[in-house]
This record gives C-alpha cells, sequence and structure tokens, in this order.
C-alpha cells in the first residue's frame, strides 16, 4: 500500500488490489500512467494564512510598517526623502533644521568607521560609525518649500519635521510655526546631538539639563498643533529623567537613543585621530551596530518607566540604534517601542534596506504567529528584573527541581588552567 502518511485519508482501489490512499480534502485527477493503470495528483485546497499586518497607529499617525528614516543625511532633501516614501518606509524624520542656517558649517571628511578586528583595519564588518556632522546647512525657506511639496505628493504618507533652536523662546515658537505652516505630520525636537554648539545651548546641552528641558519643552508644547516627540541623548546617567520631564511637560512620545559621544580611534601610522579634517579631529556621535545592545537597555529603562508611571495614556516610544534587520527592530518592539529608526544603516545599506526589514520582520511574527505588531509590542519587558530576584529565583528553582547550581557555587572556585571553560559554564546564549 502507497500511502501520503497523512491522518484523514480516503482509499482508491485501483488495479490488481492496489490500494492508494488520499487526504479527505485533497482533490483528485486522472491522468494516464501505463498499461492498465491510473495514476492521481493530489492538489492542496488548505489556504495560506494572511501575511501579518505591519501597519502601526502612532500618536493618531498611521503608517504602514513601523520604519521610519531617522533624522540625519537619509532625510537630508526633497530628493532622498522622496526616495525613501518611493522604497515604503513607514515616515520620513527630516534632518534637523534651526532657523539660521547660515551658523551651520560642516567639514569633510566627518565620517569614520570601526570594523571588527583591529581598529583601523580596511577588513572585517562595520560595526561601528562616527559622525562629527552638524544639523542641516541648508536654507530653512528651502527645507520648508520640500516639505510642503512632499506633502503635496504623498498627503497620506507621514512626514516628521526634526527641528533645533538655541536657548530663545521666540526662536523656538516661529520655528514651530513655520515648520507646521508645511503641512507636516509631527516634529521631533533635537535634544540630544552630542557634538557641536553646545555653547549656544543647543541639542544634548538642553537634554542633559532637566531643568533647561522642561522650560524648553513648555514653550514647545504650547503652541505645538501636531504631535511632538523628544529625541533623548543616552549621555546620561539616568535616560528616564529626562524622558520623564518631557512627557510631563506635554510631548506626546520620545525617541531614544541619538548618538554616543565618542573618539574612534586613532590612525596608528599617522598617530592622528579619526576623523582626521586637516591632521584634527573632534569627539563626534557613535552609532551602528556596535550601538545596539546600549539602545536596547536604554529603550528598556524608558519603557518600564512609561509603563508604571503614566500607564496607557497614548504616549509612544521609538527605539533607535544599531538596525541593519528585521530581528534588531522587532527587539525594539519586543522592549515596547512602537516606531523603529534607522538613519546609518541607510547610509550603509540603501534605501531599499527597508524590504529586507519588512520581510524578516513578517518572518520573525509568522514564526511567532503573531498577525500585528501591537500583538508583541512590550512582551519581554516584564522579563527585566533586578540582580537580588534573579539570585531568588535561581534558588528558588534549585529547590524545586533539586538541581545543582550551573556553573561555579562561589568565586573562590575558580581555577587558572579551567578558567576559559568555566566562564562558558555561566554564559546563557
Amino acid at each position: 500500500m502507497v500511502s501520503l502518511g497523512l491522518t484523514q485519508q480516503f482509499q482508491m482501489r485501483i488495479n490488481n488490489n492496489c490500494t492508494v490512499d488520499f487526504p479527505t480534502k485533497a482533490r483528485p485527477r486522472l491522468c494516464h500512467f501505463g498499461k492498465n493503470s491510473v495514476r492521481f495528483r493530489v492538489l492542496a485546497s488548505e489556504s495560506q494564512a494572511p501575511e501579518p499586518d505591519l501597519s502601526v497607529t502612532v500618536n493618531g499617525l498611521k503608517m504602514p510598517n513601523p520604519f521610519v528614516i531617522g533624522s540625519g543625511p537619509p532625510g537630508t532633501n526633497y530628493t532622498v526623502m522622496k526616495r525613501a516614501f518611493d522604497e515604503g518606509w513607514g515616515a520620513v524624520i527630516a534632518k534637523t533644521v534651526s532657523l539660521d542656517a547660515s551658523k551651520v558649517v560642516n567639514v569633510t571628511p566627518r565620517y569614520a568607521k570601526l570594523r571588527a578586528g583591529s581598529n583601523g583595519s580596511a577588513r572585517g564588518q562595520i560595526i561601528g560609525w562616527e559622525n562629527i556632522e552638524l544639523i542641516s546647512d541648508r536654507p530653512l525657506e528651502t527645507m520648508l518649500k520640500e516639505f510642503k511639496q512632499l506633502k503635496e505628493e504623498y498627503p497620506d504618507r507621514i512626514l516628521i519635521a526634526s527641528i533645533m533652536e538655541e536657548y530663545n523662546k521666540a526662536a523656538w515658537e516661529e520655528l514651530i510655526y513655520r515648520v507646521e505652516e508645511t503641512g507636516i505630520d509631527a516634529i521631533e525636537i533635537n535634544f540630544s546631538c552630542p557634538h557641536g554648539m553646545p555653547e549656544r545651548k543647543m541639542g544634548a546641552a538642553v537634554g542633559q539639563d532637566c531643568e533647561l528641558l522642561e522650560e524648553v519643552c513648555g514653550w514647545i508644547n504650547a503652541i505645538a498643533t501636531v504631535p511632538v516627540w523628544a529625541k533623548m541623548t543616552p549621555n546620561v546617567t539616568d535616560i528616564t529623567k529626562p524622558a520623564r520631564v518631557s512627557l510631563k511637560s506635554g510631548c506626546e512620545g520620545v525617541a531614544a537613543i541619538n548618538t554616543i559621544m565618542s573618539v574612534m580611534g586613532i590612525n596608528l601610522n599617522t598617530l592622528r585621530p579619526e576623523p582626521c579634517v586637516e591632521g584634527y579631529s573632534t569627539p563626534g556621535g557613535y552609532s551602528s551596530k556596535a550601538v545596539h545592545p546600549i539602545a536596547l537597555a536604554k529603550v528598556m529603562n524608558i519603557a518600564q518607566m512609561m509603563k508604571s508611571e503614566f500607564g496607557d495614556q497614548g504616549y509612544s516610544l521609538s527605539g533607535i540604534g544599531g538596525v541593519e534587520t528585521g530581528g534588531d527592530a522587532a527587539e525594539f518592539i519586543l522592549l515596547g517601542a512602537d516606531t523603529v529608526q534607522v538613519c546609518t544603516g541607510v547610509m550603509m545599506h540603501g534605501y531599499g534596506l527597508v524590504k529586507k526589514l519588512c520581510s524578516e520582520l513578517r518572518d520573525f511574527m509568522k514564526k511567532h504567529n503573531f498577525s500585528s505588531i501591537e500583538e508583541f509590542k512590550g512582551v519581554s519587558l516584564p522579563y527585566f528584573t533586578t540582580h537580588m530576584d534573579l539570585v531568588k529565583r535561581q534558588q528558588e528553582a534549585i529547590r524545586e527541581r533539586k538541581a545543582i547550581k550551573k556553573g561555579l557555587q562561589s568565586d573562590k572556585d575558580w581555577t587558572g588552567d579551567g578558567f576559559v571553560q568555566e566562564t562558558e559554564s555561566m554564559v546563557s546564549n
């Protein structure tokens, strides 16, 4: 007997009492097989499960997927922002603008890479990226004209203006009024740029000072009519403090993290720092794959604070840091992020990266039977606790299963000869 190995079958007898089994949901068709014999072709009738839904609605803004172009070079002009929309990005955050672009003077080279292996090696995967780039050096009038054009051409897509100003209430008010006139959907406030113009109380100079941050957020939210996201700097001891101040001062959401203050390295041939401009350099912002674990920790801290202190009040969280795969994005969402921003990843892989991100995120969702982003948002957040609680949980588990604790019992048990193996015995992944 020939069998298809399926649980529900019916039998059909043909020549010489030969029995062929078919699943009951199959539809057989006759076709000639040989003399005095008949062959059947089985056609599956099971319908395909629907594709997971990647769309998200954040602060009333509907996006086709959670992937957002982060503020920076990928959103620096009409041409590249249009390309982002055409490729399918869920939203675009333009490069940060201010009232007076004439004060913004960039240098080049302004990027430096860190590769796996020896620092400065031309081989190996890029794991870190430093930039000393400033905000947009294009006239505000030009950027506003392009915002308006984009909204006219893509009325159903989400365009977010990133803005930054000096410590001046009138300047902030004017800037907000002018960007809102273009029809943009939301505003992200750059409280986090780690380099350039701190003497003008711009960027991280505000985000690192909670009193200053509260005052400026008050100015902004008193007149803004669209959702406002406050972009957080990681260059603080406790990122929940400025995040809390921003939300209490009227912002609808927070975004984290911006780049980490860094020195990429020293060229061991020239003995000069990188990126090198006329033989000199300055500390800049660190991004790409190497910052991803740090960004996850900061987002987790903010998400825990938001959940415990603000509950279900509709505030949003946008995760940023080293996203190059759908799995990277899934981690941010599992920790409570509503959207995921990508900047350096686009600079390395191009705007078409969004198709890969969407495909991989769908694969993750299919694997776990998630039909929407909302179904797994924050799912991993409850599994973080204190070290003392971990000790208690493990002691209880050992007692319950009468098992031996994995790894060493005490620091006195370490040995010199077996140090590597002893270390590995306590690694979880």
